[in-house]
């Protein structure tokens, strides 16, 4: 094999390389396009949640980078364990490291609500909607913050752009009756 082609085989599997890592999750995933679309007009609440299931899949997928993997996964266990200030700094971390990754805002987001700073929640989540404004998950944590803070109209608002991006989502029954309660209609 000659030097030249040599170096345009190398070419093109560094190419495919650049491309697979491209693809790579977070918001800037080129599968998140196709999958919105297709929420977006899922016909029942079985195919919408194995869409959204994609989605969070894609989503949790942090950028490459040192430490940037294993502060995401300690974050979600301490979540899940409830222990939300040791999540909190998971989650400093890999906010600090990839300020441009959507999820690590919105996961930080969700802690900061779950220890009652709200203010703290919503600057997170207008971090995480700048990066990715279909975000489903951060506009009905929007939602959540706003219904703690005693201002209904201003959770519908968030939880209506939420429902725009995602008709099926499973708390639609309860964002209906807010609607109803917001526009003066007894529940």
């Amino acid at each position: 094999m000659t030097v030249r082609r040599r170096l345009t085989v190398f070419t093109i599997i560094l190419f495919s390389f650049c491309l697979i890592a491209a693809a790579r999750g977070d918001q800037k995933d080129p599968r998140l396009d196709a999958l919105f679309a297709e929420l977006s007009v899922a016909d029942g609440a079985d195919r919408a949640q194995a869409l959204e299931a994609r989605i969070w899949s894609i989503w949790l997928e942090p950028p490459a980078g040192p430490g940037i993997a294993e502060a995401m996964q300690r974050g979600l266990r301490m979540m899940a364990l409830g222990q939300g200030h040791d999540a909190m700094r998971a989650f400093d971390t890999v906010v600090a490291a990839a300020p441009g990754y959507a999820e690590g805002w919105n996961k930080r987001a969700t802690i900061r609500y779950a220890l009652g700073d709200l203010d703290g929640s919503i600057e997170d989540i207008q971090r995480t909607l700048a990066l990715e404004p279909r975000h489903f998950g951060a506009l009905s944590g929007l939602g959540l913050v706003r219904l703690a803070q005693d201002k209904p109209a201003e959770a519908l608002e968030a939880f209506e752009l939420a429902l725009k991006i995602h008709p099926n989502l499973p708390s639609r029954p309860n964002i209906e009756a807010l609607r109803d309660q917001v526009r003066g209609r007894p529940l």
